[in-house]
């Protein structure tokens, strides 16, 4: 696991040239690509990148990480509407290149099956990006979820659902009680998972996903178990990492050649 601290903006700059030189070397790749504040700043600096002509997504494919249950289609909080108005739509994204599971289907149980089996047809996921919650869930694996889980339907946390009632207009009420979500199994499938995190609030879950025992309790510590793992925090989400100077030192001496 690499750890980089870094400003919010350096930080998203480096996602996405990392996500520029994946697809310079493989235009097919897969992507997975996650809702919430922290990765816009990533969707932002590609798009700028594609349209100054430096990378394409005309032939690569995505894959996000979760969806509401229940939400019409149209609803504006819909994941899959998500995705489409802050990245997909501002890049060359081919028709249908981008899924996500479908949290109005009849059997949801038989769409999570779908979904899992998807990812795996398109060859699996080549980088993921994530966020984090405040109490360590990645995706919708909320704490207790299973280590091994794969794509399911979750009962979100009273946390969750207080954490994102601001896109609800601070309703909290507004916000669904479950979701579909990609399981922790299947995100740690991917061939390479960058997680981006920023702000205090992110301090605690940032501790225990980076220096804290593997746990279901914080969900995000799966990743220590992962061969290939960035985690990209500015300083306040960095707040409590015991090994932070060490962390720094270790990046700035860092051939460039390398990437993340």
């Amino acid at each position: 696991m690499e750890v980089v601290i870094a400003a919010p903006e350096e930080l998203a700059a480096l996602a996405a040239g990392t996500i520029e030189s994946l697809l310079a070397r493989n235009p097919e790749a897969v992507l997975g690509i996650a809702t919430g504040s922290s990765p816009l700043g990533i969707y932002d600096d590609l798009t700028r990148r594609h349209s100054e002509g430096h990378v394409s997504f005309a032939r690569a494919r995505a894959f996000t990480l979760d969806e509401y249950v229940g939400l019409a289609s149209n609803h504006p909080e819909r994941y899959r509407n998500v995705i489409e108005k802050e990245f997909a739509s501002r890049v060359d994204f081919a028709p249908d290149a981008v899924q996500g599971p479908d949290g109005l289907a009849e059997d949801l149980g038989a769409e999570c099956a779908r979904y899992e089996a998807a990812i795996v047809e398109a060859g699996g996921v080549d980088l993921q990006i994530l966020g984090i919650g405040s109490d360590g869930h990645v995706g919708f694996n909320e704490p207790g979820s299973s280590l091994a889980s794969r794509t399911r339907i979750k009962t979100l946390t009273e946390q969750t659902r207080l954490d994102n009632a601001r896109f609800f207009g601070s309703h909290v009420d507004q916000v669904p009680r479950h979701c579909l979500t990609q399981g922790l199994a299947t995100i740690m499938s991917a061939r390479h998972v960058v997680l981006i995190a920023a702000g205090r609030a992110k301090a605690e879950a940032i501790h225990h996903l980076v220096e804290g025992p593997v746990s279901a309790m914080w969900p995000a510590t799966i990743l220590q178990h992962h061969p290939h793992v960035s985690v990209l925090v500015d300083p306040a989400a960095a707040g409590r990492l015991q090994l932070a100077d060490y962390f720094r030192t270790t990046h700035a001496a860092k051939p460039e050649w390398q990437g993340l």
